[in-house]
């Protein structure tokens, strides 16, 4: 090695962020074992690559003793003091064993050590870089596309969206532009594995924070997310500061600001309700769009007995119970949904009339009892 080489390794250090010294300390390390190797040399050497020339030298390590029993370790004192008289037992002596050949062996190990430095170096950036945006929305352009998973073009790498990552309504093309939530980055020995998300909730919330200034400002905050992937998603929010009304906030001029989050969804309905602190409203604002008549909570179970009107049962469950579902995610609380007919009739709420033939045949479609845990 030489000067030129030396610049070489500077320049490169300085396009690639790598510090030349780790550098050069990487190379001795990997001509040490190159030493060892192709010279059949014991354990105890150094090798010392000038700082200024490049020169590369090659030093056995023996300590001092009075009676050598392996030379390619010990050295007796006589012959130490030979070369200094100032050495003493259990000193240890460095000797030049640089090989007339060691030049070329020590470019191909440069070489060699060089590559995979900054190979590793590349993909530390890259997981540096990553890691601190796990939890966050990126957007990317489908690249390939296998049975169980698509890899995502991010720029400077590949991440991957697994099909159970993939929202049941997604149709991936080559080239598409999507938006996916980071879910997790991992080191793993081919390099930094970035997983990303269509179906976390975490997307839901970050697509809001990019389109609604007053959640990115921290004056509306997200309270809690509850998703069905491509179908049906409920967010909750609250406001910090009274003047400004949440859900109105979200939902934008004309709507246009849940719209532009629902067709990033490809269609998925998002419920925005208003939470509260008191678990009865919060709950009877989670089950919106159906009226919700009466919220009874049962602390030591964590239930919540919800009464609606008769005409509301279908709307409150929902198709195969997803309002009811959602709403229960959304809360926290177990939901036990009853029509106001049979409330009344239990003596849970108000006065029982007596329902109409019409109430009586929907009641008799459904389920009597609603219970929905979170």
């Amino acid at each position: 090695m030489n000067v030129d080489f030396l610049e070489a390794l500077e320049q490169l250090a300085r396009e690639k962020g790598i510090d030349k010294e780790v550098l050069l300390e990487a190379i001795e390390a990997a001509l040490i074992s190159g030493y060892k190797r192709n010279f059949n040399s014991a354990a105890n050497v150094r090798v010392d690559i000038h700082r200024d020339n490049g020169e590369v030298r090659v030093f056995a390590r023996k300590t001092v003793v009075e009676e050598p029993e392996d030379t390619r370790l010990e050295i007796s004192l006589d012959a130490a003091r030979d070369m200094n008289p100032n050495y003493q037992v259990g000193d240890v002596v460095e000797i030049e064993v640089t090989p007339r050949d060691f030049g070329r062996i020590a470019a191909q190990t440069a070489k060699q050590v060089v590559t995979q430095r900054i190979r590793e170096a590349e993909r530390s950036v890259i997981y540096g870089k990553f890691v601190d945006r796990e939890e966050e929305v990126v957007t990317g352009i489908v690249a390939r596309i296998d049975p169980r998973v698509a890899y995502i073009d991010l720029g400077e790498t590949e991440a991957i969206l697994p099909q159970s990552e993939q929202m049941p309504t997604d149709k991936l093309q080559m080239g598409d532009r999507i938006k996916v939530f980071i879910a997790r980055v991992e080191r793993t020995t081919k390099g930094p594995q970035i997983v990303v998300s269509r179906s976390h909730p975490g997307l839901l919330k970050r697509l809001f924070e990019l389109e609604v200034p007053e959640i990115y400002d921290g004056v509306v905050e997200i309270k809690a997310v509850s998703r069905e992937a491509g179908y049906r998603s409920k967010i909750a929010v609250h406001s910090r500061n009274p003047e400004v009304d949440p859900i109105g906030a979200c939902v934008g001029t004309r709507g246009v600001r849940v719209q532009s989050v629902v067709t990033e969804l490809n269609g998925e309905k998002v419920d925005i309700v208003e939470w509260s602190e008191d678990p009865a409203t919060f709950v009877a604002n989670a089950l919106s769009p159906a009226k919700v008549l009466d919220v009874q909570i049962d602390e030591e179970e964590k239930v919540a007995r919800t009464i609606v009107p008769d005409y509301q049962l279908s709307l409150a469950i929902g198709k195969e119970g997803q309002n009811a579902r959602l709403a229960a995610r959304l809360t926290g609380w177990k939901i036990d949904i009853k029509n106001e007919t049979q409330a009344s009739e239990n003596g849970l709420f108000g006065d029982f009339d007596g329902a109409s033939d019409e109430d009586e045949d929907e009641i008799g479609q459904l389920s009597d009892d609603w219970l929905t845990e979170p």
